[in-house]
């Protein structure tokens, strides 16, 4: 198989070099990094950038949404994206190099970082519409021609579905086995399953994945949110589909703006043909850089190093001691629980009853936001009466803040009520 460098050096966009020199020479060395830009011996003095924009942080006891930034990156990624950020490289090198070192990793034939989980599903898509053929990619969103239909569950149209759609394709949904085998034709361009859907559509994840193969169809899994656990990362690979969509800014604890495709070696390349830094393509817009490329490489590495069962346990000690803090106030209540799919750690329930306390959810979540740190909870439905706390974005020392803070609202309204 080419690399995708060689097609490159033919398309005439850049003369071949050598890429192991670079992965070798990216020092953590922040204080290095530092004595370059400032002069030796000189330190960067911290800014308060937040307080000079007037905007006010929060404690994260909500999760990894992108709403609210996501994770915060482990001091490795962040001094990894420095040193990358004081030199210049071939960005198909750079993209070739990480791409295998992460598929090593993760158990996949190759990978792509891309600008986000949702450009990953758009590169993904191109892939499978494009190929690599030159004329299609410059030629999408119009696809007369071309194989332009990707099939759904009815189940499974998601608020990001729309990545997809903008390769131009047709989105045809079905809702059993029998209708997803008929609906498969020469227009098919690829399957399409939302895993934090599969309780929701009659055909679950390994059936589906078996029926793209058996169509000979090419699969592609979003599974954004779904490391933990760490497994997962090479899971779907290993269940049969032929392209996985992960956040890099998530679980992995990479850059927020960054994004993990895995999957079979011609469709990597196909999507990376059909993405940055090629011009005229439907994936340009999606544009990952050499510090965001080098980043989530680090997370990665980390993140398959880490004592996750360590890490569980203190989730865990989280939980227990948030939940201790507001036990034995009237009517209050708390419960343990593990998302089935996305977000799958430990969380805490609190309810109460919203009459004894004179407390609403809406009446608790805003006095955590205006309040001293202000603090912020886990989204979920107005209907659902419980306020949900998570606990594997807090730093150290802050779940005893939110701890302290939960009781505080509470027995200030037990008191009032």
């Amino acid at each position: 198989m080419e690399s995708w460098i060689s097609h490159f050096t033919r398309r005439g966009f850049l003369q071949r070099t050598s890429w192991f020199s670079l992965l070798g020479g990216l020092s953590l060395d922040l204080h290095a990094a530092n004595n370059r830009v400032s002069g030796k011996g000189a330190r960067l003095a911290p800014q308060k950038i937040y307080e000079k924009l007037g905007i006010r942080p929060f404690i994260n006891a909500a999760g990894t949404y992108t709403m609210l930034s996501a994770c915060i990156m482990p001091r490795e990624v962040v001094a990894a994206m420095e040193e990358a950020s004081r030199q210049h490289v071939s960005i198909p090198e750079l993209q070739e190099a990480a791409g295998q070192r992460i598929a090593s990793l993760v158990g996949a034939e190759a990978a792509l970082v891309t600008s986000g989980c949702a450009a990953a599903l758009t590169l993904a898509t191109a892939a499978c519409v494009c190929g690599t053929d030159e004329g299609k990619i410059r030629r999408v969103p119009d696809t007369n021609g071309m194989k332009s239909e990707v099939i759904f569950q009815k189940t499974h149209r998601f608020g990001y579905d729309h990545a997809i759609r903008n390769v131009g394709v047709k989105i045809v949904e079905v809702e059993t086995r029998q209708e997803l085998e008929s609906a498969i034709s020469d227009k098919t361009a690829m399957l399409f399953f939302l895993n934090l859907a599969d309780q929701l559509g009659k055909i679950k994840r390994q059936e589906f994945a078996e029926i793209a193969k058996k169509a000979g169809i090419p699969s592609l899994i979003d599974a954004a949110a779904d490391v933990p656990p760490a497994e997962n990362l090479g899971a779907y690979i290993k269940m049969g589909y032929d392209l996985v969509a992960f956040s890099g800014g998530k679980g992995i604890k990479g850059p927020q703006c960054s994004g993990l495709l895995l999957g079979r070696k011609e469709l990597i390349q196909a999507a990376f043909l059909n993405g940055s830094p090629n011009a005229d393509s439907a994936g340009r817009i999606g544009k990952a850089g050499k510090e965001e490329i080098v980043g989530l490489m680090t997370a990665v590495e980390l993140y398959v190093r880490r004592d996750h069962e360590a890490e569980w346990k203190d989730w865990e000690r989280q939980v227990s001691l948030i939940g201790k803090a507001v036990a034995g106030i009237r009517s209050v209540q708390t419960e343990r629980f593990v998302p089935e799919i996305a977000n799958q750690v430990p969380h805490l329930a609190i309810k109460w009853d919203a009459t004894a306390l004179r407390l609403t959810k809406e009446d608790f979540v805003k006095a955590l936001r205006e309040g001293e740190p202000r603090i912020e909870v886990r989204p979920s439905s107005p209907t659902d009466p419980r306020l949900e706390i998570a606990v594997w974005m807090l730093q150290p020392g802050e779940d005893r803040i939110v701890a302290s803070r939960c009781a505080e609202v509470l027995k200030k309204s037990a008191t009032a009520a």
